[in-house]
């Protein structure tokens, strides 16, 4: 059976959790191929909102198993926290959330590194979350990583006593006075990992190559968004791991022929947090009314996103690096209201006119290029069907699917998992 993925193709928080949360009654088995607790994946149902970090968004399915994959980096702190909030609702989570040993550990001083690392740029910070992120991919990459395997091995303390020592004295050279208690960061770390060894650890990538024989059906489920990919993304404003297609092969070790479907999803408009470039920002009334209506604030760090007309440059582009096959629209609701639409078709790159995105998309060397459309007034959140969708709204999604030669399969109008309408 082939796998299928879903991922994001803006700057993060276009609605993945929702999505997987709706898709799961199609699979057996949702996996998480990448990223850590900097992502926040929301999911409504019930009158209840739920935000999800590492543990993968099927995890409300009686009958889906939850992977988490050895491309996430996993905070032992964070991640428990996450099972607490589960328990309330009653979920056996130990029989259905399975982590691969290969995954890499967030350390008290991977945080305590990243918080360094941005106080020490000044006005140059690239928006870090400061969750240690990109320090636990850099001793990924630098080969001092801790994995979850490595807590089953008898000299696990040791191993870590190593590497936190090498992160202080890394620490002790920034130029910066970071104030902490280490001792109090780890009594909760060691407690958070006796609680972490509670579940079921495994090799994951036989376990996925078994499922495949055995015919289940799979889900890999990305974090962020494809512009934030290290590769790919608007570099240096980036997460720090693939978030694209790619990572999914080698987030939990599926070979590239296996990938089947590609789910990417992207709002109606567009939105980014933190530092970085964003061609199509606005910084009006409109923009305003959008981060209203839409709640534009970030699931995990609460931090007010910038917002921006729809750019199907940039979104052609990531439906061009990932091979999406069905497009899932977020948000259209959001849009209700205005008179008019705008839609960046190409930028001025330059002086010149392209339709690809460039090395660089800073506003010092490019500008958008707009074409205005038709607004509607309708409330989409109470349609159930698109043949309820005003004409004006059939017509951004006609001008969509057009652009990027892709079907629109899905189209959400509001954040209830009841709130999705499929064409």
């Amino acid at each position: 059976m082939a796998v299928d993925l879903l991922l994001g193709l803006q700057w993060g928080d276009e609605g993945k959790g929702k999505i997987v949360d709706v898709l799961t009654k199609n699979y057996d088995i949702i996996a998480r191929f990448q990223g850590g607790p900097n992502a926040g994946h929301t999911l409504e149902f019930d009158g209840i909102k739920h935000v999800l970090r590492t543990i993968p968004s099927g995890i409300f399915h009686e009958n889906s198993i939850n992977l988490i994959g050895n491309g996430v980096v996993i905070d032992p702190v964070v991640f428990v926290k996450e099972l607490e909030g589960l328990k309330k609702f009653d979920l056996d989570y130990r029989k259905k959330l399975i982590i691969s040993r290969k995954a890499h550990i967030i350390l008290p001083t991977h945080r305590l590194l990243d918080a360094a690392s941005e106080a020490s740029k000044g006005k140059a910070k690239i928006g870090s979350t400061l969750k240690g992120i990109g320090p636990t991919y850099m001793d990924k990459t630098g080969r001092n990583g801790l994995r979850i395997g490595d807590l089953e091995m008898a000299d696990w303390q040791e191993r870590y006593r190593n590497l936190a020592d090498k992160h202080e004295s890394i620490i002790s050279h920034y130029d910066v006075d970071i104030q902490y208690n280490l001792d109090e960061l780890e009594k909760e770390f060691f407690e958070a990992v006796e609680e972490l060894k509670t579940l079921t650890f495994i090799d994951s990538e036989e376990f996925l190559h078994q499922a495949q024989k055995d015919h289940k059906t799979i889900l890999a489920e990305g974090a962020q968004g494809s512009l934030l990919d290290i590769d790919f993304g608007t570099y240096p404003f980036v997460t720090s791991s693939n978030t694209t297609a790619a990572g999914a092969c080698t987030g939990l070790g599926i070979p590239p022929n296996q990938i089947g479907e590609v789910y990417g999803i992207f709002k109606a408009y567009t939105t980014r947090v933190g530092s970085g470039p964003f061609p199509t920002e606005l910084f009006d009334e409109t923009g305003k009314a959008m981060a209203k209506n839409g709640n534009e604030f970030g699931a995990v760090t609460g931090r007010p996103r910038r917002c921006g007309w729809l750019d199907l440059v940039a979104l052609k582009y990531a439906v061009q690096v990932n091979g999406v096959t069905q497009l899932m629209m977020m948000k259209g609701d959001v849009l209700s209201g205005f008179d008019t639409l705008k839609v960046c078709t190409a930028y001025k790159y330059k002086g010149k006119e392209i339709s690809h995105l460039p090395f660089n998309i800073e506003e010092e060397n490019l500008s958008p290029i707009y074409k205005t459309m038709k607004g509607w007034k309708e409330d989409l959140t109470r349609m159930t069907d698109e043949s309820q969708f005003p004409q004006a709204f059939k017509d951004y999604i006609s001008f969509i699917e057009e652009e990027l030669e892709v079907p629109v399969k899905i189209v959400s109008v509001g954040p209830d998992r009841t709130q999705t309408i499929n064409r």
